[in-house]
C-alpha cells in the first residue's frame, strides 16, 4: 500500500475516485518533475476546498455555539481556517507524509510546512466534495475538525498574536506596534525573514518566518510574553502600570 492509499484508508469515507485524491496531494513542484504522473497539481482543488471548508465550519459553529454573537463566531472561524488551524487538522490525519512534493520542496521540510499542509487539506476537501458530494464531505470534515469546532476558548484567546498585541498597545498607549524587517536572507523560494516589533520605541519581540506575515506573527507572540511578564513584575512591585 503506497502513501496515498494509506491516507485514503485513514479518511474513513468511501473514496471512489483515487485519481482526484492523488491530484489533491500533488504539489506543483512534483508535477514539474513528473509531468506525466497525474492530470494536474492541486491548486484548483485548493480553491474549491477553501470555499467548502468555510461553509462547513460556519454551519457547524452556528449549530454548536448558539449563544455566540457574530463577532465571536467569526473569530472562531478565522482561527480554524487559518493556515495554522488547517495545518493542525492536516497533521492529525497525516496529510504531510502523503503529499507528492518535488525533491527540493521535500528536502526543505515541505511535509511539515504549515502552508503546504493547509493547502493540501483544502485540496483534499475539494476532492472529497467532488467525489462524494456535500452529504459526505460535510460530516467527514466536521469529524476531523471536532476539537476545533467544540473549543470553548473566548474571543481574546482566538485572536491572532498581532491582533492581541495591537489591542494591548491601543489600550495602554493609544499607539500601534511597529514592525521592522531586520533581515531577509536566502533565495526567493526559501527566504527567511527576521522581524522586530517595537512598542513605545522599545523592542519587545523578534520573530523568524518564511514570510513577513509569519515572522511578524511570531514577533508579536514573543512580545506578548515579554509584556505579560513585565505586567506581572510591575504588579508584584506595586506599580499600577
Amino acid at each position: 500500500m503506497d502513501r496515498i492509499d494509506a491516507l485514503i484508508a485513514r479518511l474513513g469515507v468511501p473514496i471512489r475516485d483515487r485519481a482526484i485524491i492523488a491530484q489533491a496531494l500533488t504539489h506543483s513542484s512534483w508535477l514539474h518533475e513528473h509531468p506525466d504522473g497525474v492530470a494536474g497539481h492541486n491548486e484548483r482543488l485548493e480553491f474549491l476546498g477553501d470555499a467548502v471548508i468555510s461553509i462547513i465550519v460556519s454551519q457547524e459553529l452556528y449549530r454548536r455555539h448558539p449563544s455566540d454573537d457574530e463577532g465571536l463566531l467569526s473569530s472562531r472561524r478565522a482561527a480554524i481556517v487559518s493556515t495554522t488551524g488547517l495545518a493542525d487538522i492536516a497533521s492529525r490525519i497525516g496529510i504531510g507524509e502523503a503529499l507528492r512534493l518535488g525533491e527540493g520542496e521535500a528536502s526543505r521540510g515541505g511535509r511539515v510546512r504549515p502552508s503546504l499542509l493547509a493547502s493540501g487539506l483544502e485540496a483534499l476537501v475539494g476532492a472529497v466534495f467532488l467525489d462524494l458530494g456535500w452529504d459526505a464531505v460535510a460530516p467527514w470534515f466536521a469529524g476531523i475538525a471536532e476539537p476545533e469546532l467544540t473549543s470553548s476558548l473566548g474571543a481574546t484567546a482566538l485572536k491572532s498574536p498581532k491582533s492581541r498585541l495591537q489591542e494591548w498597545t491601543q489600550h495602554r498607549t493609544g499607539a500601534r506596534p511597529e514592525y521592522r524587517v531586520l533581515e531577509a536572507a536566502g533565495p526567493d523560494h526559501e527566504k527567511v525573514f527576521r522581524i522586530d516589533v517595537m512598542v513605545e520605541g522599545a523592542s519587545v519581540g523578534t520573530g523568524l518566518g518564511p514570510s513577513r506575515r509569519i515572522a511578524e506573527t511570531n514577533a508579536a507572540a514573543e512580545a506578548l510574553i515579554t509584556l505579560t511578564a513585565r505586567d506581572t513584575a510591575d504588579a508584584a512591585d506595586g506599580d499600577p502600570a
